[in-house]
């Protein structure tokens, strides 16, 4: 039994990731990672790295506070890790607004900073909340940090992040933020540790999951993102629909007579690689679907991630390294393939071989471009902002 544990909480829309990590040696070392699916019937949960690996159905129910779920997870985990020993416990939270610009640890008036965001991402923000308060009932006095998608692209300037609308609607909120902050810190660092000398120079990176992003860094600062105001904006993702006219929203509501939350639904969760194909989801599930949809869906998919990543070369003003990360990113060549085949005129070129494999670097060694396979870790990051805080 370790010592010194802490927890990190990554919750999705649909799932909770809960990292273990040991304080070893002054720094987080992970020792264990499951994960909550509030979509599985019945709720489960999965320990899929540890001392032991299984899938386990609650028989709590889900509540506003999420108490009674947390309860009987932390009575599986007690069965392999000294939960006596947690010291602190580190959040993902989605949205920070101008509010954070870097990890704080959780008190009064941080909640309610975080809770006054809620407008901002209203399928996120209040998992995060009720997470932590959560932890607070389970676990009275014990530290909470909150690390932030959004602070990560706070560098970005005023003409990157304002929208051609009334000016004075910038100064209340309305504005790109960036998201998947988390994910672009670990993949930045991993660059400077790659290539210290210039961190990936002019680098763009293709977070490629259910959620999807991308994100220039000018070593390893970001300058632009794919995400702007919410969550729902860039290139098409799983269910939603990525970046859309203004004008549809306009035109379902009132030619056709939908509510505002019905539009809202079909956006967020019936949009997407699912919309698109009528199939699914899943882009794996669509690569092994010989249909005309499917293979629509996944064009569609990789010709709108090439074209942002011109656009964010633009914003550079060149590119010197390509990264691709998260589930999609990591672990499908023909994705990653057909991306960089639409970009030939910015120099990128594939070795086939080492994409099949999944290398770290799948691009020839005389591609002016480099371009580079880098595995994300999100609650690396909420533990080190975690240890960093609470010492």
């Amino acid at each position: 039994m370790s010592q010194k544990l802490l927890l990190t909480f990554n919750a999705g829309s649909s799932t909770v990731k809960i990292g273990i990590f040991d304080r070893e040696a002054g720094f987080a070392r992970r020792i264990g990672k499951g994960v909550i699916d509030f979509r599985a019937e019945p709720l489960t949960f999965h320990l899929i790295e540890g001392p032991a690996i299984f899938d386990v159905p609650l028989v709590a129910k889900t509540d506003d506070l999420l108490h009674d779920v947390l309860e009987e997870v932390f009575d599986w985990l007690a069965e392999h890790y000294d939960l006596n020993a947690v010291s602190a416990v580190g959040h993902r939270v989605v949205h920070g607004g101008d509010l954070f610009d870097d990890a704080v640890k959780v008190d009064e008036e941080s909640l309610a900073g975080i809770e006054s965001l809620v407008t901002l991402a209203p399928l996120h923000q209040p998992q995060n909340l009720r997470l932590i308060r959560a932890i607070a009932e389970l676990k009275p006095g014990l530290p909470q940090t909150a690390s932030f998608d959004t602070a990560f692209h706070r560098t970005q300037p005023d003409v990157v992040r304002r929208f051609a609308i009334p000016r004075d609607w910038f100064d209340k909120g309305v504005k790109r933020y960036g998201f998947h902050g988390l994910s672009y810190t670990y993949i930045a660092r991993a660059l400077k540790t790659l290539e210290p000398e210039t961190a990936g120079g002019r680098a763009i990176v293709a977070h490629l999951g259910s959620g999807a992003s991308l994100c220039a860094l000018d070593h390893g600062v970001s300058r632009d993102t794919s995400m702007g105001f919410s969550t729902i904006d860039g290139v098409p993702m799983a269910t939603r629909s990525g970046a859309i006219d203004p004008g549809v929203f306009f035109h379902l509501v009132e030619a056709h007579g939908l509510s505002v939350k019905a539009v809202e639904d079909m956006i967020y969760k019936q949009s997407g690689l699912l919309g698109l194909s009528g199939i699914s989801a899943d882009s794996r599930v669509l690569l092994e679907t010989p249909s005309k949809e499917a293979c629509e869906a996944l064009d569609v998919f990789t010709f709108r991630i090439a074209g942002e990543v011109a656009r964010l070369a633009a914003s550079l003003g060149g590119l010197e390294t390509l990264v691709f990360t998260a589930g999609i990113g990591e672990n499908q060549p023909a994705i990653r393939r057909s991306v960089v085949e639409r970009l030939r005129f910015l120099g990128t070129l594939l070795d086939s071989d080492k994409n099949d494999r999944n290398d770290a670097v799948i691009s020839p060694e005389e591609c002016r471009v480099k371009v580079r396979v880098i595995a994300t870790d999100e609650e690396q990051v909420i533990a080190d902002d975690c240890l960093r805080l609470v010492g």
